[in-house]
């Protein structure tokens, strides 16, 4: 703003030494003097940032003004609207109110120089409320951009220290499960391991003056070690998810994290009895929808892609479809080649189509 107002000022003096110039019998040592008070003046009043200094600068700028159009030359008259404007400004909340003091003036000048006297008051009165405008608008914007930063700032350290509690939730929930498998091999496998070392040991010792008792303990020990085998496959067996829920997991997961990071929507749904699908049936639906996603963010101009995958009685069918611009002619890159080949190597079968956006459909047999 600041630049705007010492920019007309410069050119208003330009014009004043232009008609200066043209004048007859001026004095031009008054002249320059009153050019060089008029610009220290100014260029001062932008420097001090008080308002108090700043509404004394611009006093004494009108009043030199004032003097200047006495002594001087009428022409000096024209410097005065725009300094009026600048002190009403900071009194003066009305424009109006503020454009006829900038005005009044004319009715004391000389009447050659009241026509361009009006015009410049009215054209500085426009300038300054415009470049106020704009400034008012900056400083909010900015100040407003200051706002988002502080936000941002706030909600990223919300979100590192979102992500390491949850990163020490995770390790905390690993120690846990480490310690609660490690009490229960303690107290089912050990116990029983232990029981069949004591009886192998009585057994060896009674084996030449009681074999009827070694081999007791003998099979003792062997039923022992078979429960024992049994708890251990019992025990993995908890401990191991079933299949479908690893698969239909991690799928979900890869979902939450294409619409983390994508612009476009994608929607998950499923039914049937997911457990009947087989552990490389679900890397091949894994692989074929990251490669049908992959490409429908690249081609498709989509805003929404739906993945859906229905366990029917003879087969499994996933169809990933988009509502992009789809294409007329469909060309089998690699992509697609390499979804056909991994659906053919456990019989299954894929189909492309284009008529409604595009999609992909797996068919796996069960």
């Amino acid at each position: 703003m600041e630049l705007w107002m010492i920019g007309t000022k410069l050119v208003l003096l330009l014009y004043i030494a232009f008609c200066f110039v043209r004048a007859e019998g001026s004095s031009i040592d008054l002249a320059v003097l009153t050019f060089l008070l008029y610009f220290c003046i100014n260029i001062t009043l932008y420097i001090f940032k008080h308002t108090t200094i700043k509404r004394l600068l611009l006093i004494g700028s009108i009043c030199m003004t004032v003097a200047a159009y006495s002594m001087v030359h009428p022409i000096f008259s024209i410097l005065l609207p725009l300094s009026i404007v600048e002190l009403a400004a900071g009194f003066i909340e009305q424009k109006f109110i503020r454009l006829l003091l900038a005005i009044l003036p004319i009715f004391y000048l000389q009447e050659p120089f009241q026509p361009i006297y009006g015009l410049v008051a009215i054209f500085c009165f426009m300038l300054y409320s415009v470049t106020t405008s704009f400034h008012y608008m900056q400083v909010k914007d900015e100040a407003q951009m200051d706002s988002m930063r502080k936000a941002m700032g706030k909600l990223t350290k919300r979100v590192n220290e979102n992500t390491e509690y949850i990163r020490q939730s995770e390790y905390t929930f690993k120690l846990e499960e480490r310690n609660r498998i490690s009490q229960e091999i303690h107290d089912k496998i050990g116990h029983s391991m232990t029981g069949v070392l004591f009886q192998m040991e009585a057994a060896k010792r009674l084996l030449e003056t009681d074999p009827g008792k070694a081999a007791e303990l003998l099979q003792n020990a062997i039923q022992i070690s078979k429960e024992g085998i049994e708890n251990i496959r019992l025990t993995l067996k908890n401990m191991k998810p079933p299949t479908e829920q690893v698969g239909i997991h991690r799928l979900k997961l890869m979902i939450d994290d294409v619409n983390a990071k994508q612009p476009i929507k994608t929607v998950l749904t499923y039914e049937g009895n997911l457990d009947v699908i087989s552990p490389i049936q679900w890397k091949i639906i894994h692989e074929n929808i990251t490669e049908a996603l992959t490409n429908a963010m690249k081609y498709s101009q989509a805003t929404l892609v739906s993945v859906d995958l229905k366990v029917l009685n003879k087969l499994v069918r996933v169809e990933v479809r988009d509502n992009g611009v789809g294409t007329d002619t469909i060309k089998k890159g690699l992509g697609i080649i390499g979804m056909e080949e991994r659906t053919a190597a456990v019989d299954g079968t894929m189909i492309v189509d284009s008529t409604h956006g595009f999609s992909v459909t797996t068919l796996l047999p069960i």
